[in-house]
């Protein structure tokens, strides 16, 4: 069992240090246990921006994959994969990320 752990350790955190090859490689039916809530208020103006969007377009959360969520939230991957049993870790937003951007495009239809 203690492999298994450090196995799936070793995968968040390889998935956070290559956030945007992640986020595009996601699957849009990706089980919601493996995502987590991300509160984008605090950039939503510069997603607007990357974007060439207006902000009142942008969501004030957005579901995106552990690895994407623990690198523009500044958390550690381990720390959102152990608060995200049953789906629920939330995390802010402090940056944001090609991938974030993908994820903010995707669900908005853009």
């Amino acid at each position: 069992m203690s492999y298994l752990k450090t196995l799936v350790t070793a995968s968040f955190a390889a998935a956070t240090l290559a956030g945007s090859a992640f986020a595009q490689n996601v699957n849009p039916n990706v089980n919601a246990a493996n995502l987590v809530n991300v509160n984008i208020s605090n950039v939503a103006n510069d997603i607007a921006r990357n974007l060439s969007i207006d902000v009142s377009n942008i969501p004030v959360t957005v579901q995106a994959p552990i690895g994407v969520a623990a690198t523009v939230c500044g958390v550690q991957a381990n720390v959102l994969a152990t608060d995200n049993r049953g789906g629920q870790a939330e995390c802010e937003a402090s940056s944001t990320s090609q991938a974030l951007n993908q994820i903010v495009q995707r669900q908005i239809g853009g």
